[in-house]
């Protein structure tokens, strides 16, 4: 009983929240590229919703559950991500084929997170602070799928480290008095280093 119950709630979130996305796009005469993916995208996650055990509600989602929405997704993806135990575990070219997965690449998922949050509030999903695509447990998440990618796949992505320009630097060179072509002033010389 309390199943169906469960049912019958996701399925009219389901529906509410297909009527406040529908709302949204159908007020420009035809959507963007970036709108129409985020459309496609936020179906596809409200798919997931109604089609997990048991049905969940977009309003009742935290970060966990986009965290296994992300993990779901993994299995379409087409990126090679060598398991440690490879022998091209770290090389970025590797000379053969091997059975490593194939996985959703860090930065698809980052963009689809990207998508999701600002679906979640084009819908009226409430505060910002409740948007579960913005939770700190989601980056984190795309922090470690980054990291662990890279590793794997043998190029680096750490920081680009920033340089900044060396301050000019300003010399007081003082005539020596001895004649030649000095006014007798003092001159101030600068120079500037470039890195």
């Amino acid at each position: 009983m309390k199943a169906v119950i469960l049912r019958k709630a996701a399925h009219l979130c389901l529906i509410s929240a297909k009527k406040a996305v529908a709302t949204v796009t159908s007020s420009t005469s035809s959507p963007s590229r970036y709108e129409a993916q985020k459309r496609r995208d936020w179906d596809t996650f409200l798919k997931y919703l109604k089609n997990s055990e048991p049905p969940l509600c977009q309003c009742r989602c935290s970060g966990a559950h986009v965290i296994e929405f992300l993990k779901y997704l993994d299995q379409f993806g087409k990126t090679k991500v060598h398991v440690a135990s490879c022998p091209f575990f770290g090389e970025p070219n590797p000379p053969s084929q091997c059975t490593c997965p194939l996985r959703q690449a860090w930065g698809s998922l980052d963009s689809l997170v990207g998508r999701q949050r600002a679906a979640f509030e084009d819908i009226g999903g409430g505060a910002p602070e409740s948007n579960p695509f913005a939770a700190k447990a989601v980056r984190i998440y795309l922090k470690e799928v980054r990291e662990a990618q890279a590793r794997a796949r043998g190029i680096p992505h750490g920081k680009k480290k920033w340089k900044r320009p060396r301050a000019a630097k300003a010399t007081l060179n003082a005539d020596d008095g001895g004649g030649g072509r000095g006014s007798g002033v003092a001159a101030l010389v600068v120079s500037a280093t470039m890195v």
